[in-house]
This record gives structure tokens, sequence and C-alpha cells, in this order.
């Protein structure tokens, strides 16, 4: 177990990191503007719940210094009034800018 903002969580697959990063959303009832919490390999959680349960959207995350993630994704979770997604496969330079953000961050 490791404790996560002051509570235990399981071990993940993928570690998350915080990261407070603009995050832009294409949802069913339009465009948003948010702001991330934390980040993985695996998806992100963001500020706010900003659409449905299993709702598909796009999303766009610019990492500092590096590219622009675009991909599609699905709501998975909400806790505490913000919305945890998943995202769709990520094609490979993507994975590495990702990996490249996550890395020094990780504890």
């Amino acid at each position: 177990m490791e404790t996560y903002a002051g509570e235990k969580v399981a071990n993940r697959y993928h570690p998350r990191v915080f990261s407070g990063l603009k995050v832009k959303l294409k949802t069913e009832r339009g465009v948003l503007m948010t702001q991330s919490i934390d980040l993985s390999m695996a998806g992100v959680c963001v500020e706010g719940e900003v659409a449905a349960m299993a709702e598909r959207l796009t999303i766009a995350v610019q990492l500092p210094n590096d590219r622009l993630i675009v991909t599609g994704a699905r709501v998975r979770s909400f806790k505490d009034g913000n919305t945890g997604i998943e995202f769709d496969q990520l094609d490979w330079e993507d994975l590495f800018a990702l990996a490249r953000f996550l890395h020094p961050r990780l504890p």
C-alpha cells in the first residue's frame, strides 16, 4: 500500500504523479478547460466532474517543453468532486513524451 493525499491506496501498475497541467476536454456537451491533479501512463485525474461515467471524450494535455498529447479517453471514476479519466492506447511518441515527463517526478 502507498499513501496518496493522506490515505492508503493499492499499489498501481502505473504510479501517479502530481502534475497541475492544463487539460482540454471535448465531451458530448462541448469543449472545456480544466486542470490535472495527477497524471500517469494510463490516465489523468482532473478537477471537477467534467463528464458522465463511462462517457467517451477527447483529451489534450500539453506537456511542458514537449509535445501536445491528444487522444481518446473514457471517464472511469469520480472522487472528491474530481474525475478519473483513462487514456485510450497512446502512440509511441506520446508514450515516450509522457514517460519523459513522469520519470523525474516518480517517488
